[in-house]
């Protein structure tokens, strides 16, 4: 079935999902899944065993296990993030970044974990669509980073998701239009090669890439809370173990 979405908006059971009635459960779910990382248990089972307890369905699943993460793992992450930059070069994890301002500028529920990441819950199973907010979300990135005084600016990009291509594209004509020191990149494993680019500072909300980076900052966090009103987000991550 062809993916005719217009916006990043909120699925339909999103309301229920993630509602003032949930939020205690998401958060008590967050709390108790960091107990059992921070011990040593399997993250599957873990999760698995907090899900039931707590009754929840496969998409608050994923919430619980985006927003959780064990002590070390909390400190690791804490060490390595910066304030924004300036002048510093940026290179920024590019699915992740945009799609979370695209939900937010679409009344997308974005989820706040333990570290204050703020996370979205779109999905793409593979295949990115351009949506009515991107546009708006690539200006907001660039007049913050602006704002900030970067230097150059690197988005990477996941190859193997398709369109992938078409999004570079649309990156690379909006710097041109405004001028911005922009570059985009396709890479099969853009993970990793963020991890390599020590010289750069790492935009991302991705747990691996934010513990595995010299130093990261949470450019959407900055974008949504000093640019998108009346934005939803459920604090997961907001009790502590």
């Amino acid at each position: 079935m062809p993916d005719n979405r217009r916006h990043r908006g909120p699925h339909p059971a999103d309301p229920d999902l993630f509602g003032e009635a949930q939020v205690s459960a998401l958060q008590h779910a967050v709390r108790d899944l960091s107990w059992l990382l921070t011990r040593g248990y399997g993250g599957a089972s873990a999760l698995k065993l907090v899900g039931d307890r707590f009754q929840l369905v496969d998409r608050q699943r994923t919430a619980v296990m985006r927003c959780a993460c064990s002590d070390q793992s909390l400190e690791e992450r804490q060490q390595r993030r910066t304030d924004p930059p300036n002048g510093q070069s940026v290179a920024i994890d590019g699915f992740n970044l945009i799609t979370t301002i695209e939900a937010a500028l679409s009344g997308g529920v974005l989820i706040r974990g333990r570290d204050d990441c703020l996370r979205d819950m779109a999905s793409m199973h593979g295949t990115y669509r351009r949506v009515e907010e991107t546009i708006p979300a690539l200006t907001l990135i660039g007049e913050r980073l602006a704002a900030h005084g970067v230097g150059e600016v690197l988005w990477l990009l996941d190859n193997p998701v398709s369109n992938s291509g078409r999004l570079k594209q649309v990156i690379e004509e909006v710097a041109g239009e405004r001028g911005w020191n922009w570059s985009a990149q396709l890479d099969r494993n853009p993970d990793e090669a963020l991890i390599r680019l020590q010289e750069h500072l790492i935009v991302s909300a991705d747990s691996y890439v934010i513990e595995n980076s010299e130093q990261w900052w949470s450019l959407a966090n900055d974008v949504v809370e000093s640019c998108v009103e009346s934005v939803w987000v459920v604090d997961c991550g907001a009790l502590k173990i």
